[in-house]
């Protein structure tokens, strides 16, 4: 079992940047991969990037490449997404969340499958 817990999330203005942070615990997320997902008032739940705990490889959904950085600390088992230049169209619920990982995936995979997620983070951006 893997529970997952977001926090970082609040107000900022458009502009600003913020780092979300999952914290993971119950087990070693060495075999694993991590997605971050959101969910905007109204819209479906949405990929928006994802690392693989081993080899750090990362794969983002396109609408956040070069505004979104996904990253983790092994040694903290913790995982964390960073978010510049925020938009309002940015404000939703963040969720992490974490699947066990094959290295043969294909990049695919990082956009479903997941069995364990967190509680979510709001994030509201005000222009």
């Amino acid at each position: 079992q893997v529970q997952l817990v977001e926090s970082g999330g609040g107000l900022v203005q458009a502009g600003g940047s913020l780092r979300l942070s999952c914290a993971a615990s119950g087990r070693i997320l060495s075999s694993y991969a991590m997605g971050w997902f959101r969910q905007a008032p109204g819209k479906e739940r949405a990929f928006v990037a994802a690392i693989t705990w081993s080899s750090s490889s990362t794969h983002y959904a396109d609408s956040v490449k070069g505004r979104f950085t996904i990253s983790r600390d092994s040694a903290k088992n913790t995982g964390y997404l960073e978010i510049k230049s925020l938009k309002p169209e940015d404000t939703a619920v963040y969720y992490c969340a974490a699947k066990l990982w094959n290295p043969l995936y294909s990049s695919s995979a990082y956009y479903g499958g997941y069995g364990y997620w967190g509680q979510g983070t709001q994030v509201t951006v005000s222009s």
